[in-house]
């Protein structure tokens, strides 16, 4: 039996020489060649030469299809440490024949390095941990829309007015909102510190109230819908780029005017194409426009009621991929049309959606593209589906709705509906309604504060609520363990000290074209006024410098040495004044010498003058005469 276990030993290891020779053959005749040509063929032993890439392709392949014969083998069961203990001595003795059976059952080759096989189970077991951690990954995606971040709430106070509108750019960075006081303010998440101050307020639509305001899809232009008859496009800064046209209201046909001619009621932005809009208005159409150097509208879309009279649309959306476009009219109907396709007849059509001669104030469709919501003025909220358009999913009832432009949304992952609610005569709290989109259950109910809640968004990057109310505020909710920046970042910053800051209380007349004396300097900033203002000592009010030298410089004049020569000259040699001689004595004191040395007006008037007569006072003892009354 050894006999032949050793014939099978030296049978396996002339054969995987064999192919071993087989694999590096090339090597060695290339070899050959090279010492044949260099001349030193028959010097010594010659070396072996091995190639190493074919080496390792070759054990990759075998521990490849070991591992698979591996995998298709029965389970190994672990066996206790006493029964490992008395199977040692027998596992020992047989380990012998075992290597010749496994020599016989797999591919004779070289054996396979220790690392090799180590490094392929340890990729095995990190492709199952990615695999694993993606599944848990979208499983913590999916939780993370699951939770609603109502834990904390940030109130940034836009007026004292109605907030009406208020929309966040695509990043989540920036804040916009408008409302009935005619303002729109900018808020920037990245900048504010906990004063919560917006950095910049506009009126850019004159004294007319802001109906819409929406971030375009790459955040760089903002659509401003109000209650006149042009929407306007401002910049990301607040600055105008462009205006729509005013169409012509003596033409009944709208079609044939070139932009609307009443009060817009709602717009929004295209979700695929940067330069597309849509706006709608009481003069009964819906406008796509396209910005080029100046807005231009592309089509004109009349909703039509059922006895084909003129619709009043009140909101307009386009859908997620942008190949519907929904209206919601006054007549209670819910219109759509195919983007596709020319704007002539309706490819979704409901008539009756809500009660006739109410505003249908919002439409919201899912993130699948497959659902429409619509916020109804008669106090519902609806569930519709796109492929099966004849009658909504499920209605919800007593969403008391006193405004034309609350919002309903969607979740991030479709799982809710949210609205808001607006007070009745004897409620106390503003609330914002989630509902399950698929048992149609209230899940929770948010109270926002005492007034009317309006807008609302929930945004899918920043994971945060935004609530806009009647009183003027708008609230942010965010949980600090789902939801990311926005409202987190600016919590977080303490207070900026105000620099005090100068003003240049001078007028100014600025002469461009005068004499350089005669110029006046532009004001400069406060840095570069605060320098120059230092180097005058009037201005800056330097005190006297200190005395150098034996008493010379400072305060005291060049020509006196020392102080008490300076007190000497200017007080001790000044002739005393006796404050109680006369002052007409001591100008008749020099009387005579007038008369004999006359200078300056005697010699003048000497001939024609009279000879000037003074009194003299003699005391006597009658009473002064009486003044007369003037």
């Amino acid at each position: 039996m050894e006999d032949d276990i050793e014939e099978m030993n030296r049978s396996s290891v002339k054969d995987s020489e064999s192919e071993l020779n087989e694999v590096f053959s090339p090597n060695i005749s290339e070899s050959k060649d090279i010492a044949s040509t260099m001349g030193f063929v028959g010097f010594g032993k010659k070396a072996r030469t091995f190639d190493f890439d074919a080496l390792f392709e070759q054990t990759k392949k075998a521990a490849k299809e070991r591992f698979d014969s591996n995998k298709n083998a029965s389970p190994v069961y672990v066996e206790s440490p006493a029964q490992e203990n008395k199977t040692a001595s027998s596992s020992e003795s047989d380990s012998s024949s075992n290597d010749s059976s496994d020599s016989d059952d797999d591919i004779i080759g070289p054996p396979i390095p220790k690392n090799l096989n180590n490094s392929l189970n340890e990729s095995k077991i990190k492709d199952n941990e990615e695999s694993d951690s993606e599944d848990n990954s979208s499983v913590l995606v999916n939780d993370r829309y699951r939770t609603i971040p109502v834990k904390h709430e940030v109130i940034l106070e836009h007026g004292s007015k109605t907030v009406s509108a208020a929309s966040l750019d695509p990043s989540g960075s920036r804040l916009i909102t408008g409302g009935y006081d005619f303002d729109v303010k900018f808020w920037d998440f990245a900048g504010m510190d906990v004063s919560l101050q917006s950095f910049r307020c506009l009126r850019p639509c004159e004294s007319h109230q802001i109906k819409n305001i929406e971030y375009s899809i790459t955040g760089d232009a903002i659509l401003i819908v109000a209650g006149n008859s042009q929407a306007k496009i401002l910049d990301r800064d607040g600055f105008e780029l462009l205006e729509c046209p005013k169409g012509d209201q003596y033409i009944s046909d709208m079609a044939k005017t070139k932009g609307h001619c009443a009060m817009l009621n709602d717009g929004c932005w295209h979700p695929r194409i940067k330069e597309e809009f849509l706006t709608c208005s009481n003069d009964g159409s819906l406008r796509i426009w396209l910005i080029d150097e100046q807005a231009k509208q592309k089509y004109v879309i009349k909703p039509r009621q059922q006895g084909g009279l003129r619709a009043i649309p009140i909101s307009c959306r386009y859908s997620r991929d942008g190949q519907l476009v929904t209206a919601a009219c006054q007549d209670g109907s819910i219109q759509m049309w195919d983007h596709r396709k020319h704007f002539v007849n309706t490819c979704l059509l409901a008539r009756n959606a809500h009660d006739k001669g109410t505003d249908t104030s919002s439409i919201a469709f899912s993130y699948d593209n497959n659902y429409v919501a619509s916020r109804g003025g008669d106090d519902t909220l609806k569930l519709w589906d796109i492929r099966k358009f004849s009658k909504p999913v499920n209605v919800f009832d007593s969403l008391f709705n006193r405004y034309s432009m609350t919002d309903c949304n969607f979740s991030p992952d479709d799982s809710y509906i949210f609205t808001g609610v607006s007070l009745r005569k004897n409620e106390s709290m503003g609330k914002l309604v989630f509902f399950d989109k698929n048992t149609f259950q209230t899940v929770y109910e948010l109270e926002v504060d005492n007034s009317d809640v309006i807008r609302s968004m929930w945004h899918p990057k920043l994971n945060q609520i935004i609530a806009s109310t009647k009183n003027g505020i708008v609230k942010v909710y965010y949980s600090p363990e789902v939801s990311e920046r926005g409202a987190k970042l600016c919590i977080v910053k303490t207070k900026r000290k105000i620099k005090p800051t100068e003003m240049i209380c001078e007028q100014q007349i600025i002469t461009p074209h005068a004499l350089p004396m005669f110029r006046i300097d532009r004001p400069k900033s406060t840095k570069k006024q605060m320098e120059k203002d230092r180097k005058d000592p009037l201005r800056s009010q330097r005190p006297d410098l200190p005395v150098t030298g034996p008493g010379q410089g400072g305060r005291i004049a060049s020509a006196g040495n020392t102080l008490s020569s300076f007190i000497v000259r200017n007080l001790g040699l000044k002739k005393k004044i006796d404050d109680t001689l006369d002052p007409r004595e001591a100008i008749l004191k020099y009387a005579k010498d007038a008369e004999e040395n006359p200078y300056w007006v005697t010699p003048a008037y000497s001939k024609t003058q009279p000879k000037p007569l003074f009194c003299d006072e003699e005391k006597t003892d009658e009473p002064p005469a009486k003044q007369k009354k003037i």
